[in-house]
C-alpha cells in the first residue's frame, strides 16, 4: 500500500480527528479512504446518470421547467 503525506489547515485536521474519535473510523487513514471511496461512487453515479440521460433522447422539458421542478422538489424535501 502506498503512503501519501497531506498538509491540512488546523480546522480540517481537528475535524478529521473528531470523526475518528466517534469510533466509526479506526484511524485517520480509514476516514480518508472512506471519503475517497464515497467521492468515487458519487462520480460513478453521476456519470451513469448523465449517460442514461443522453441515451434517453431529447426532452420536451425546457431548462427553465427542469429548474422549477428541481427547486419545488428541494423545498418539499426541506419540509
Amino acid at each position: 500500500m502506498a503512503t501519501m503525506n497531506v498538509s491540512l489547515p488546523d480546522p480540517l485536521k481537528d475535524w478529521i480527528e473528531a470523526q475518528v474519535r466517534t469510533g466509526r473510523y479506526a484511524n485517520v487513514s480509514d476516514y480518508v479512504r472512506d471519503l475517497i471511496r464515497r467521492d468515487q461512487e458519487a462520480k460513478h453515479s453521476l456519470i451513469e446518470a448523465l449517460e442514461a440521460g443522453a441515451a434517453s433522447g431529447l426532452s420536451e422539458w425546457s431548462v427553465e421547467s427542469i429548474w422549477r421542478a428541481a427547486k419545488k422538489k428541494a423545498v418539499r424535501a426541506k419540509t
